[in-house]
């Protein structure tokens, strides 16, 4: 659908042009809207002037290729005071810093916003944030400038890998007080998606994000935690969730598996410090990010528990860290908040004479090099070979498909290849003499 005469606002200024902002972008300019984007980040809008995003994402670096080249989108560092937006959108990131949400971008990109937006302008903020910074921070720079403005909040809830198709399927939140605000943000994401979901308070749209993603990392936890019991018990988590949920509705139990990435690494904690300014201690929602941070510690300590009952196993292991995406389905090469990073952490510090590089199937050996400040594996192929331990973190589709047992060949012995996301049932028989496969929440192997 195209935006035509019949939509209010067809300017759009999005301000952060990050995986939020430039997927959002993308996806209006693509439906007719003429929309420029700011982004403080000097490698990021080089990246957009030659036309290619900053990061991977299913179909977004034709799409963005095309919507330049039509002159719908344009970008900058600083507001243009000559761009005709009526609608300013806020998608600037919220990072979680020393126990508290930091606020600072959304606090610059209000003031950027209150430079240049003319009276009658509607001003979204689309970050995720504690409950009551519409009201408390964004409203009060608004107002300072005297003009009139119409104030929303409408949180993003895409998925990665899946995001320009989501944000024409997903239901959009609109919270405002006034119904003549809500319409208008309806009218204008109507173009977008066919279903929006009206909230009667900015509040009410802020904390719908914040449940939304604590929920999810609070059904992490408990499947986590059962994972956990199975390891010690001799049990199989992949055996007991899948034998209670078959044809059983009530239980709706997750996957087990490391949970990180730049929401719920910190969403639970930022509902917690909006529980706290009310004198409401969230305990389920601090349990369970406790329980989904202490993963990599627990199940390193598992991994060296059986190393050490190995005959020969070498004091200076090669290990490799095998998908260091923060997720691997749907793919994404985003490290922001990967459960990697602690998970090489632990395996540091349980062996100290280590020798470590990385593998993923999506993220640039150069990204992955720099973040880590390892070596990365170019195939599958090399991230085996020569390896006394290989650790597969997330669930990249070329995981499940591979043939572990085959690739275990070329890993030397005695050695491990520890699975998060036990893809693989029945493996431990074909694997070669000396390498054992242990899948999280697997049955404990036994020395």
């Amino acid at each position: 659908m195209k935006a035509t005469q019949t939509i209010r606002d067809r300017v759009i200024c999005i301000v952060g042009l990050g995986y939020v902002g430039l997927t959002l972008a993308v996806a209006m300019a693509d439906c007719g809207f003429r929309v420029h984007g700011l982004e403080v980040r000097d490698d990021v809008l080089a990246s957009l002037s030659k036309g290619e995003p900053h990061f991977w994402e299913p179909r977004l670096a034709d799409k963005l290729k095309r919507v330049i080249d039509k002159h719908r989108l344009t970008f900058s560092k600083e507001p243009d005071p000559k761009f005709p937006a009526t609608v300013y959108v806020i998608t600037v990131g919220t990072p979680f810093r020393d126990g508290s949400i930091y606020l600072g971008a959304v606090q610059h990109s209000a003031k950027q916003v209150a430079a240049v937006m003319t009276d009658g302008a509607l001003v979204i903020l689309r970050s995720t944030v504690r409950l009551g910074t519409a009201r408390e921070v964004v409203k009060p720079i608004l107002d300072a400038t005297r003009r009139k403005f119409d104030l929303a909040v409408c949180p993003e809830r895409t998925l990665e890998g899946h995001a320009l198709a989501e944000l024409h399927e997903l239901p959009q939140i609109i919270g405002a007080e006034d119904p003549d605000v809500r319409a208008r943000c309806a009218h204008m994401f109507g173009v977008l998606t066919p279903t929006t979901v009206a909230l009667s308070s900015l509040e009410a749209a802020e904390l719908t994000k914040l449940v939304d993603n604590t929920y999810r990392d609070v059904t992490f936890a408990f499947a986590n935690e059962v994972a956990k019991l199975c390891s010690h018990a001799g049990l199989s988590a992949r055996e007991i969730l899948r034998a209670g949920r078959l044809g059983y509705p009530r239980n709706k139990v997750a996957r087990p598996g490391p949970v990180g990435g730049p929401c719920l690494e910190k969403d639970p904690h930022i509902l917690f410090e909006s529980g706290s300014v009310y004198g409401v201690t969230m305990g389920i929602t601090q349990a369970s990010r406790a329980i989904n941070e202490g993963q990599p510690a627990d199940t390193v300590a598992l991994i060296k528990e059986q190393t050490d009952a190995m005959k020969g196993f070498p004091k200076s292991p090669r290990i490799t860290l095998a998908g260091v995406a923060f997720k691997g389905r749907p793919p994404t090469d985003d490290l922001r908040g990967t459960m990697a990073k602690p998970i090489l952490e632990a395996l540091r510090e349980a062996f100290p004479k280590g020798r470590f590089k990385t593998f993923d199937a999506v993220v640039p050996r150069e990204a992955s090099q720099e973040f880590f400040g390892i070596e990365a594996a170019v195939t599958l192929q090399d991230a085996f070979a020569d390896a006394n331990i290989v650790v597969i973190a997330n669930d990249h589709p070329v995981f499940q498909s591979a043939d572990i047992a085959s690739l275990a060949r070329n890993m030397n012995a005695p050695g491990i290849v520890y699975d998060y996301w036990s893809m693989h049932d029945d493996i431990e028989e074909s694997m070669p003499e000396g390498v054992r496969y242990l899948a999280l929440g697997g049955e404990r192997y036994q020395s």
